[in-house]
């Protein structure tokens, strides 16, 4: 998915193996992935897509009049989609191992991650992110 503020920046969708780069798009307030090359043009991720970025993450937040930077340890995960039911927000989300969830518009410029896996589809990783861990199903006996 492209975050509804990228609705008037060109875009293709995520292959596994893409080498991605965070980017502030021109025609757009807000940050998102591009490949690397081609800042003009965004890369949708759907929600379930795992990402490995190349070292730890940085988010960058303004704060009245400077900017504040933090790093979180983790080199991967997983695109989600956050406050849906909200038009007019932000969307695009990562969510990391400890479940941290960061948005992709608050990932600092020039961060450089590849595409390890796609989701089977974006309705079936929407449902499992929805679904609380299932126990083991009960063994069949033959009687």
């Amino acid at each position: 998915m492209c975050d509804y503020s990228l609705q008037h920046v060109a875009s293709i969708p995520a292959k596994v193996g893409d080498r991605l780069v965070t980017t502030e798009f021109a025609n757009s307030a807000t940050r998102g992935f591009s490949a690397i090359g081609s800042p003009d043009v965004a890369v949708c991720v759907r929600p379930g897509t795992e990402l490995a970025f190349d070292g730890d993450i940085l988010c960058d937040r303004p704060l009245r009049y400077s900017l504040f930077r933090r790093k979180i340890a983790s080199g991967v995960a997983i695109f989600r989609q956050v406050n849906v039911d909200q038009p007019y927000v932000h969307h695009d989300a990562l969510e990391f191992p400890d479940g941290r969830f960061v948005l992709v518009t608050d990932l600092a410029p020039g961060q450089s991650a590849v595409v390890l896996q796609l989701p089977v589809s974006a309705a079936a990783a929407e449902r499992r992110a929805d679904l609380p861990s299932q126990p083991a199903a009960p063994e069949l006996t033959v009687g």
